[in-house]
């Protein structure tokens, strides 16, 4: 060996360590030749070839991706490594002109995959970070990657909320890890996006309690919005509802099926001083609401679902979803409107949903323009040899 193992050894078939020399951070059970016995999901494991050549150092994982590698090394896993991998993610958003922006407080520090820490997301609200584990060798070294948090003074953090609970839940750990303040307690100020100002609820909201990864599909409905009648569909806690206003939209409604995100939604518009009487807020389950509509009645859509399709075996039925619901828009969308359509679903890639919004143009007999090709921001980049990580895919159509 070159060298000497900090951690039990996971070791690789002959010709199985490809994909890792190549820099792809993930290890499937396929690959694996031989392991310890008795390893468990988030033990730290060294990975080898089937020469004994050390590859990489990484958490075991409890599905078909057997193990995540937090580095190419032979390297201990602790606070200090935690603060570079932070360090670094930091200077790539100071370099975007996200840490001190007077238009914009909210923003992505860590990104999983993408900033070298599969499986952990911080979001920055102000001066508040929320951390998701949503593996376990990550929910396990929350209290290190506090620490870490703690040793960067220019994030003037006041509080870190743990909210890892709900991803460990879906893996049958329940236990391993509770949401709560790490350090610190609530604050209450307002986030603010691009000049808009929004409540964030990340103790009790979906995800980290706000879709920053829209912040710059969001700019771009603003610009596209002035004088236009338009359908925040999915329209969660009224993100894109707020900015078509500010874009001189003539009346937004806002659809989604969860009560909670609508009483938000509705707050979010009355902070930026929008009546909710003529940009009403209606709870709804939008396959039911898209089949009630007039014809023409709106001249701007946004389609922003959950992902429909979380998993590969729900793939099927996911982009069933899709086509219904972008069918249904584009019958019913003015003539000459503008459809914005995602897909969030990191088992649909980009030509998979553009191939299924083309099948909805074709059900629906209209000709339709593709006008943008939308993705995530820059503060969730997509690692060039992972490019799983490319979740976010949006289509910006004109519809004849």
């Amino acid at each position: 060996m070159n060298d000497t193992p900090l951690y039990p050894v996971i070791r690789l078939y002959k010709g199985k360590d490809e994909a890792v020399r190549r820099f792809h951070p993930w290890i499937f059970s396929g690959a694996i030749e031989k392991g310890p016995e008795g390893l468990q999901a988030g033990d730290t494991v060294t990975v080898t070839d089937d020469k004994g050549n050390i590859l990489g150092t990484g958490f075991c994982e409890s599905e078909s991706i057997a193990v995540k590698l937090l580095c190419f090394e032979n390297r201990k896993v602790d606070e200090w490594l935690f603060l570079e991998k932070l360090k670094h993610a930091f200077e790539v958003r100071k370099s975007m002109r996200l840490i001190d922006n007077p238009h914009t407080n909210c923003y992505r520090l860590v990104h999983s995959e993408g900033d070298g820490l599969p499986g952990l997301i911080i979001d920055i609200y102000g001066h508040t970070a929320v951390v998701q584990a949503q593996t376990e060798g990550m929910a396990l070294h929350i209290k290190e990657i506090v620490r870490a948090l703690k040793l960067l003074p220019e994030l003037g953090l006041q509080a870190i909320y743990n909210k890892s609970a709900e991803a460990m839940k879906r893996m049958g750990k329940e236990d391993a890890v509770l949401d709560g303040y790490l350090f610190g307690s609530r604050i209450n100020e307002l986030i603010i996006e691009n000049d808009s100002l929004f409540h964030v609820d990340w103790e009790n909201g979906q995800k980290t309690g706000f879709f920053i990864d829209q912040r710059d599909n969001r700019e771009l409905v603003r610009q596209l919005s002035q004088g236009k009648t338009v359908l925040n569909a999915f329209g969660y806690t009224g993100g894109f509802s707020v900015t078509a206003l500010k874009g001189g939209a003539k009346r937004v409604v806002t659809v989604d099926a969860s009560g909670k995100a609508m009483e938000a939604a509705k707050a979010n518009l009355e902070l930026n001083g929008y009546s909710t009487e003529e940009n009403p807020c209606i709870t709804a389950d939008m396959k039911d609401f898209v089949m009630k509509m007039d014809e023409g009645e709106f001249d701007l859509i946004v389609l922003d679902p959950p992902a429909f399709a979380k998993r590969h075996h729900d793939r099927h039925r996911g982009l069933q979803g899709y086509r219904f619901i972008n069918a249904e828009a584009i019958k019913r969308i003015a003539k000459g409107g503008i459809l914005f359509t995602f897909s969030c679903s990191q088992a649909v890639d980009k030509s998979t949903f553009q191939g299924i919004v083309t099948a909805a143009a074709i059900e629906a007999g209209r000709n339709v323009r593709i006008l943008y090709q939308l993705s995530q921001p820059a503060d969730h980049p997509i690692n060039i040899f992972h490019p799983e990580g490319a979740y976010l895919k949006g289509l910006v159509l004109l519809v004849e």
